[in-house]
């Protein structure tokens, strides 16, 4: 017998009486894709601590996925690491003002936002303060790590501004998938700029890591994967272990249910965000 159909024969007496949803099988549980084996907590932690890069890869709106990064950060302090943590929501032009801010008497998690000139709506501020009060507790050096605006905009009008080398052709081609997914299935016009400047943010965060010798990414989950993501910007010889929180599916029971979960060292599954879907009505079909 399922366990679907197990829990429908035991709600169906209670039909008056709210029963609760069998939670997912895969939320809470950390699957090593390395090993296509699931790992407890101090595993990953163990490693996180012993490993100079390592990124966090998460849904943005998902406040879930920011505490998450938070335990695995103190799991990383308590283990003796002193990363320095390296921001996707902060632009690098910013870093000079956020370095003074970090030694700014005074300091608080407010002050390092307003003088990093963090988009609070856009990134949902209130996810990420924790994790800046944790840097300014442990004097960790938080990072401006992400391309401008600016530029990323002026790669896109002009995508040879970028300065990288030509990427590989399965590479290109994934990118232009995840931006024509990101636009609802439609095609952008300017597809091409729009890969480069994802390229030349990925390029961006990793030159931000390699200037420290130990360095942890807070940034989303398309960034950190191994097969087109900051690591193939890092020094070949940098050792990085990239984590991709990933939220559950009903239809999707099994850890290779999940596209590019092979892409990440370590997929931790959680619970779903509420979010409308952007796209409703607008995907081709």
């Amino acid at each position: 017998m399922s366990w679907l159909l197990a829990a429908a024969r035991v709600c169906a007496p209670l039909a008056l009486v709210a029963c609760a949803t069998p939670p997912h099988p895969l939320e809470g549980r950390i699957y090593d894709a390395r090993s296509a084996a699931f790992v407890g907590r101090a595993a990953l932690l163990d490693e996180a601590a012993a490993t100079p890069y390592v990124l966090l890869g998460e849904r943005h709106d998902n406040a879930g996925h920011h505490r998450l990064q938070r335990e695995i950060v103190e799991g990383m302090l308590a283990r003796g690491a002193r990363p320095a943590l390296a921001f996707e929501q902060f632009d690098r032009e910013h870093q000079a003002a956020l370095a003074r801010a970090q030694a700014a008497p005074g300091r608080d998690a407010e002050s390092v936002a307003a003088a990093g000139k963090l988009d609070r709506d856009a990134w949902r501020w209130p996810d990420y303060a924790p994790l800046v009060t944790l840097a300014l507790e442990h004097g960790l050096p938080i990072v401006a790590a992400n391309l401008s605006r600016a530029e990323a905009r002026a790669i896109v009008r002009d995508p040879a501004r970028s300065g990288l080398a030509a990427p590989d052709a399965p590479v290109r081609a994934a990118l232009e998938r995840d931006i024509v997914e990101g636009h609802c299935g439609q095609r952008p016009e300017r597809l091409e700029g729009m890969v480069e400047a994802q390229r030349a943010r990925d390029a961006a965060l990793a030159r931000a890591l390699a200037a420290h010798p130990a360095a942890v990414l807070i940034t989303g989950s398309g960034h950190a994967r191994r097969d087109r993501g900051v690591p193939l910007y890092l020094p070949a010889a940098a050792r990085v272990l990239s984590v991709a929180f990933v939220e559950v599916d009903d239809e999707q029971r099994a850890p290779q249910d999940y596209a590019g979960v092979a892409s990440y060292d370590y997929a931790w599954f959680t619970a779903r965000a509420a979010r409308k879907d952007p796209c409703a009505g607008l995907r081709l079909r």
